[in-house]
This record gives structure tokens, C-alpha cells and sequence, in this order.
């Protein structure tokens, strides 16, 4: 139960377990090696279009160099994400091309915080401490799993490209 057990004192991404889009179990150690953009996402935010829009742009630009996106639906900001599981992926993969994992709908604060958002919080806090602020919050996440930023809603995605690509080792072609 990787979850569930390192809740508090995981000291890697990669020890946790979540539920993919289709509510079965998704081990985030699959993601060893990897820079990860972990992001609290919604269908009717301000923040929508254009988190989703850049997100699929630096998705398309560095996934074949080791990196990924991982995308968790949080209906805990005024319920701007209402839809279920299937529907959050239909419109993200339909509007947005997302082509990056979008995993089972999350909460992100309160004391039903699901395990991997205690440990992105507890690893980097941010402007109002532990709390997620708002949708669209983004985590960086190494190669080892360490979280090495984190990003505010009003932070646009493309705007991190340079600590990705720090993150990769290498500068963008």
C-alpha cells in the first residue's frame, strides 16, 4: 500500500499509488528517471484554457526527453470541475489535446488530501503554506522523484520551461 503508508514520510513521488482516469490503481514508480509537472487541473476555471493550451505545448516539446505531465481533476475550488473521471478526459483530450496521463479525480486539501498531494505540499509550500491555493497549482518534480518547485495558478506553464529543462539536464533546441 505505497499510498497510503508514505503519506507523510515519503521522500519520493515515485513510492506512491494513485488511481488512473478509469479508477485503477496507477504506480507513480513507473515515472523513475523522469522531470514531472504535477498540476491540479479543472474544466471551468479562468485558468483553464490557457493552463491546458501551454501544458499540451511543453507536453509536445519534451516528451520524448524524459519528461511528463501528470494531470489530477480537483473539484475542491468553487467546483469548477464538476464532471466525472470520463468526462474530465474526453474534454481535456477533445479541447486540448491532451495526450498526458489525467488521473482520477483528487482532493487537494482538508483532511481527505490524497496521499501524493500531502506529500507535494509538506515537500515544497507555498505563498499560504501547505494549502493549495486555487486550481492549476504545479509541482516539479526531478528524476529522483524530489519536488524542486512549485508554481502558483497565476504561473503560466511556459513560463517554467527554463527550470524543466534545468530539471532535464540539457537546454531546449
Amino acid at each position: 500500500m505505497g499510498a497510503a503508508g508514505s503519506a507523510l514520510n515519503g521522500s519520493s513521488i515515485h513510492e506512491f499509488t494513485v488511481k488512473d482516469g478509469n479508477g485503477r490503481d496507477a504506480d507513480l514508480g513507473i515515472y523513475k528517471g523522469k522531470v514531472l509537472l504535477v498540476v491540479n487541473v479543472a474544466s471551468k476555471c479562468g485558468f483553464t484554457n490557457s493552463n491546458y493550451t501551454q501544458l499540451t505545448e511543453l507536453y509536445n516539446r519534451y516528451k520524448g526527453k524524459d519528461f511528463e505531465i501528470l494531470a489530477f481533476p480537483c473539484n475542491q475550488f468553487l467546483g469548477q470541475e464538476p464532471w466525472d473521471d470520463q468526462k474530465i478526459k474526453e474534454f481535456a483530450c477533445t479541447r486540448f489535446k491532451a495526450d498526458y496521463p489525467i488521473f482520477q479525480k483528487v482532493k487537494v486539501n482538508g483532511p481527505a488530501t490524497a496521499p501524493v498531494y500531502r506529500f507535494l505540499k509538506a515537500s515544497k509550500p507555498g505563498f499560504c503554506g501547505k494549502r493549495i491555493k486555487w486550481n492549476f497549482t504545479k509541482f516539479l518534480v526531478d528524476k529522483d522523484g524530489k519536488v524542486i518547485g512549485r508554481y502558483g495558478t497565476s504561473t503560466p506553464p511556459l513560463s517554467i520551461e527554463k527550470d524543466i529543462e534545468k530539471a532535464l539536464g540539457s537546454q531546449h533546441e
